[in-house]
């Protein structure tokens, strides 16, 4: 009977404990998967082309540039609160280019205090993929 409670209480601790899941924002999600890596890198993209940064979670943004270009950054640590709805990116630069391991910020939408920061990472090309057969 002992033995029972005991264990009992163990699966209970068990389903209680935090799987440490990362929110995903599912739309970017989606989007990301119609891309395909291209391997092609670069450190630095032009501030006045960029329309659009993404958090796919918190350690993958999705960049559009222009109207078709679109670019990956696999950041190096989390960026703390970036696939929240009501939250922003914030950045400057003393050049016309957002670089790698430039600080962007997470920012509430409400009350624009400071949600989070990471730092860049490079931005990887993507090409959009073939339509199934």
């Amino acid at each position: 009977m002992m033995k029972n409670a005991m264990l009992i209480g163990l699966l209970w601790a068990a389903g209680c404990a935090s799987t440490g899941a990362e929110p995903v924002n599912e739309a970017a999600a989606e989007k990301l998967a119609q891309f395909e890596r291209t391997g092609e890198t670069t450190t630095c993209l032009n501030t006045t082309r960029i329309t659009s940064i993404t958090a796919v979670d918190e350690r993958t943004l999705l960049i559009r540039s222009g109207v078709s270009d679109y670019y990956v950054s696999d950041l190096d640590t989390d960026c703390n609160g970036a696939t929240r709805g009501s939250t922003r990116f914030e950045y400057s630069t003393s050049t016309s280019q957002l670089c790698r391991n430039e600080i962007i910020r997470v920012v509430d939408n409400g009350g624009g205090f400071l949600v989070g920061s990471c730092g860049m990472g490079s931005f990887e090309k993507l090409v959009k993929k073939p339509p199934a057969e």
